[in-house]
């Protein structure tokens, strides 16, 4: 693993539990990045805290450990509350928690959109210690179901910044508003807009600040390039990316219609393709990440929905067939490759008229991006119709699909 991204220390010093120690040990959790160092001291003495950091460097057990001891030591008397952006963040988060919770007894409840709210009613009968939900579910349960939070003792808001992109700072402030004052408040985030200082100042006591990277900061195992392309070449573009790299390929668009078109596309390439988008159902979602996972799919099309807490190890390229709407978004969706220390590749599709976007980012990230060749005209060939191969066809325009020239009428 890269040293910049594991600390060279243990678990052992950071004031965690015995049995917990036991339980990462068992779990091969050896050594803690550096966010998990720096925050997990804080935090276990009951310590507000502010944690910056970039995608993949081990937020969730870096609020998840002190949450679980703290409510272990309480015998339960505290509940802990995670608030975060997506479902599928939700489930990786309660699948981490539970790794190490269970060998203790504490149990979790997900409350998600997607998902049967009777269900969800059951699972909050059972008492549950630690509660993990996306904004707009936890809203229609206190608003519907008169959940109960007068005994959240830690409440976490992961993703933050990302919360506040998705227009949930409404639901969050519901939500912050209805746990108790007296409380632990773990804030993480990979960026520090004006918004979250807001919200730290207002709902925080005196938190203290955990920045392992500037804000913004790109994961530095990550190689970056961006090649400047017409519309009409992406797909041949990607093609050869496909074909030049034979690892598990990760692909974002900007629209979910966009990634039904483009993993269609890919699979008639003869790769196995799937997609990830808010028009798929929470289960279709999960199962094509499970199956980017563990290989039945190669290629991984997804919206800005993946950008962020999905944890899948090895993919060895991420490929921006279009440019993020927003910059800050970049940082996130190429922290899907170079995860816990493993090097990566990031390729971005812009076209001439983007070089201000690509500018964006390059202040965002603080360096200049690898440009590559556009595909020059030479390679691509010109099809005639037959007969008449010097003549140009009238009211009809030439459209390049980066293989050939294809023929429509205006």
């Amino acid at each position: 693993m890269n040293p910049s991204n594991v600390s060279l220390g243990t678990f052992n010093n950071l004031g965690i539990a015995p049995k917990l120690l036991e339980i990462l040990d068992r779990q091969k959790f050896i050594h803690p990045t550096p966010i998990q160092q720096q925050s997990i001291p804080i935090a276990i003495e009951g310590k507000d805290l502010i944690g910056i950091a970039q995608t993949g460097t081990g937020k969730t057990l870096a609020f998840g450990i002190p949450m679980l001891q703290r409510i272990a030591k309480s015998s339960g008397q505290i509940k802990g509350l995670v608030i975060l952006p997506t479902r599928e963040l939700a489930v990786q988060v309660d699948e981490t928690l539970k790794k190490i919770g269970s060998s203790v007894g504490l149990k979790t409840a997900i409350l998600i959109g997607g998902e049967s709210i009777n269900r969800q009613i059951k699972s909050l009968r059972q008492n549950p210690h630690i509660i993990i939900a996306t904004p707009g579910r936890m809203i229609d349960h206190l608003e519907n179901t008169k959940l109960n939070l007068s005994r959240v003792g830690i409440l976490v808001l992961d993703e933050a910044d990302r919360m506040l992109d998705m227009g949930f700072a409404p639901q969050i402030k519901k939500i912050l508003d209805r746990v108790p004052t007296k409380r632990q408040t773990l804030l993480f985030s990979a960026t520090m807009p004006n918004e979250i200082v807001k919200i730290a100042h207002s709902y925080m006591s005196l938190p203290l600040r955990v920045e392992v990277a500037p804000s913004g900061t790109a994961v530095s195992t990550v190689t970056q390039e961006v090649v400047f392309v017409d519309r009409g070449e992406k797909l041949s573009q990607l093609r050869s990316v496909l074909s030049e790299y034979k690892g598990s390929v990760l692909v974002f668009t900007r629209t979910k219609y966009g990634a039904q078109k483009l993993a269609r596309s890919v699979r008639d390439m003869g790769h196995s393709a799937t997609e990830i988008h808010s028009n798929r159902s929470l289960n279709q979602r999960l199962h094509a990440l499970e199956g980017f996972k563990v290989g039945k799919y190669r290629v991984l099309v997804a919206t800005d929905i993946a950008a962020r807490g999905i944890d899948v190890s090895g993919i060895e390229v991420v490929v921006n067939y279009d440019l993020p709407a927003m910059a800050e978004d970049y940082v996130h969706r190429i922290g899907r490759t170079a995860r816990a220390g493993r090097s990566g590749h990031a390729i971005s599709f812009a076209t001439p008229d983007q070089r201000g976007e690509v500018r964006s980012i390059e202040r965002l990230i603080r360096q200049t991006l690898r440009t590559s060749a556009t595909p020059s005209a030479s390679n691509v060939r010109e099809v005639s119709p037959p007969n008449r191969r010097h003549e140009r066809p009238r009211n009809k325009r030439r459209f390049s699909d980066g293989q050939g020239y294809f023929m429509k009428r205006r």
